[in-house]
């Protein structure tokens, strides 16, 4: 017999019944029913009970066991009673008679139980994250991200695209967050830096002539964490295809995301590709948001002209940019639905409030009340009811700015607030879109000069002669360039950017140089890309889902520290080894580097 076992804890079954058998795992409960002690016995693959009796010479040996103690327990198989059947164990028919046990280890008083799934606090799960891995829900989640992963990779390389591994150290590049940076040994005053993305690299794979690339890459970002972002690192589904158009990438992702969301929906619908594309600016006024959650019906209007009409008397709003949030049946919702919705608006979100009008039926005609229902004639009323799809028994949110992204930005967040309150967002669906169509450019109100919207890789939507000849004189028409440029979201979270890629060096040049970057900067900052552009490079596009957000989802879970295996905290320190440390005055001297602290305020 085997020195530790001949199955594992989740594999007997009724037909085992009589064998002799030999089990190794974690004390997972121990119970005391009068004589009879119970010891459940836990490993990766599941939970089997054990028993042993008074009069058995195992006793002593397994009255000493406690939680979390690792031991070898061997024994015949026998069946459960009727009456004492587990159906929610998948071994619960049986049970094994304790004939002989083995002590393995013996665990200290745990700082957190294992067995259940009591909450705990932040700190101390991360600290003792060995012991929360062991807990059953983190750890499911943590099994079904490795069965996520190897799907992905499987229906990869069944599209025909070939994994390959691009370097970690690597050079610093501004790609929208702050490098970690590695200091050189051997190159003094030099530093490497971890890639925040595969990006440059699998452009160049392209330029190489390997056609359609991809990998699980781990990617290094010094930002602050938030539900959605693990700080530090995290892996995304990195892919890239030559000779392709926007709709080529689409085609190519869609079936794999299908895929692996349908395989692992556990009862949940998948809507079905191709998903729907969302433009930009259309995104921006539906749902005020690029990354819209399309289980929740609510669609934004804009009643900017309606609350700018001659009747109207409400002063407030006018000359604003404002957009109307639905709220179907909230006429039957009493005061203090509308008050604490007001409420958040003003403490959460730093707005004036949020005005209403709630719609009735009088006599067959559509009638108003609420706060402003009384500045707004019937003929406007009713206008409102049209551009914004209500009906009595409906209300109608209002979110109003002189700004425009500043009006889409609350009435986004109300729409959510509001489809949540109302119990509107379908649950048990997984719902896609592409938002296409991004602004290449954008305005730093700040700095008073053009940025890059997103990505800066990407290829501009726009003649290539004319591109060339723009100049800072045509501020108009540079902010309406629209990007080769798209987002994957699903139920309201971005899984990934991505773009058709600017593969030629003269546009990439001049791209830079409208926001700010003189020729000479882009070719110090770029200079292997464009390089490598000027040897013949293919049209080129890709993508890079993220690994975790994906995994997140189809697990059910708001953290992707639920789905992590060694997550950092929310100050992006690792508790449990200690990271970041301080380092010796040797290793300091060996790479150059001299510590300064800052100045304590």
């Amino acid at each position: 017999m085997h020195a530790y076992r001949t199955h594992t804890c989740g594999e007997l079954r009724q037909e085992a019944v009589g064998q002799r058998v030999r089990i190794s795992g974690w004390v997972n409960r121990r119970r005391d029913h009068g004589g009879l002690v119970f010891l459940d016995l836990r490993d990766h693959y599941g939970v089997t009970q054990c028993v042993v009796e008074p009069d058995s010479p195992a006793f002593a040996e397994a009255d000493r066991c406690r939680s979390e103690w690792v031991v070898t327990v061997t024994g015949p198989v026998v069946a459960r009673s009727e009456d004492t059947v587990n159906k929610e164990l998948p071994t619960g028919a049986i049970e094994i008679r304790i004939e002989e046990i083995a002590i393995q280890s013996v665990a200290a008083e745990l700082p957190l139980p294992v067995f259940g799934d009591l909450e705990y606090p932040e700190d101390t799960r991360l600290k003792y994250r060995f012991l929360d891995l062991r807990r059953e829900r983190l750890h499911r989640n943590i099994t079904l991200r490795s069965h996520v992963i190897s799907s992905i990779r499987r229906r990869m390389i069944d599209q025909g695209f070939t994994e390959f591994q691009t370097p970690i150290l690597t050079a610093s590049s501004p790609e929208g967050a702050r490098d970690f940076l590695v200091p050189s040994r051997l190159h003094p005053g030099e530093f490497y830096a971890l890639p925040q993305a595969p990006q440059q690299f699998k452009q160049l794979i392209m330029v190489a002539g390997f056609d359609r690339y991809f990998q699980i890459a781990p990617c290094f970002r010094d930002e602050d964490a938030r539900a959605d972002r693990s700080p530090g690192e995290f892996y995304q589904l990195d892919l890239e295809m030559s000779f392709v158009t926007q709709d080529d990438v689409f085609a190519a992702v869609e079936p794999v995301l299908h895929g692996v969301f349908e395989e692992f929906a556990r009862g949940r619908t998948v809507a079905p590709a191709p998903f729907p594309r969302i433009a930009y600016d259309e995104a921006m006024l539906k749902y005020g948001v690029d990354k819209p959650d399309l289980r929740n019906p609510i669609v934004i209007a804009d009643v900017s002209d309606t609350f700018a009409r001659e009747d109207v008397a409400f002063k407030a709003f006018k000359g604003k940019c404002v957009r109307a949030i639905p709220a179907p049946g909230a006429a039957v919702q009493p005061r203090s639905f509308f008050d604490k919705l007001n409420d958040w608006a003003r403490s959460d979100m730093g707005a004036p409030g949020l005005g209403y009008i709630v719609f009735e039926d009088e006599a067959g005609k559509l009638a108003g009340k609420g706060p402003i229902a009384k500045f707004i004639p019937s003929e406007a009323l009713v206008e409102l009811a049209q551009v914004s799809g209500v009906k009595a028994g409906d209300a109608l949110f209002f979110s109003a700015d002189a700004r425009s992204d500043r009006a889409a930005s609350l009435a986004g967040a109300a729409r959510t607030r509001i489809g949540r309150e109302l119990g509107l967002i379908a649950e048990g669906e997984f719902k896609f879109c592409w938002i296409v169509d991004f602004p290449m450019y954008e305005w730093n109100e700040e700095e008073k000069r053009i940025d890059f919207s997103h990505n800066p890789f990407s290829m501009p939507q726009f003649d290539r002669e004319k591109f060339l000849a723009l100049d800072h004189s045509h501020k108009e028409e540079i902010l309406g360039i629209k990007a080769y440029q798209y987002d994957i979201v699903c139920n309201g979270i971005e899984l990934s950017s991505g773009a058709i890629r600017n593969h030629d060096p003269d546009v990439m040049l001049k791209a830079f140089e409208i926001a700010g970057y003189a020729r000479e900067e882009t070719e110090a900052r770029f200079g292997g890309m464009l390089n490598a552009f000027r040897y013949g490079a293919p049209p080129h596009g890709g993508t890079a889902p993220g690994i975790d957000r994906i995994v997140m989802l189809i697990a059910g879970e708001e953290n992707l520290r639920e789905v992590t295996m060694f997550p950092m905290n929310q100050q992006a320190q690792d508790l449990m080894m200690g990271a970041p440390s301080g380092v010796s005055q040797k290793q300091l001297k060996e790479l150059h580097i001299r510590v300064v602290q800052p100045e304590k305020k």
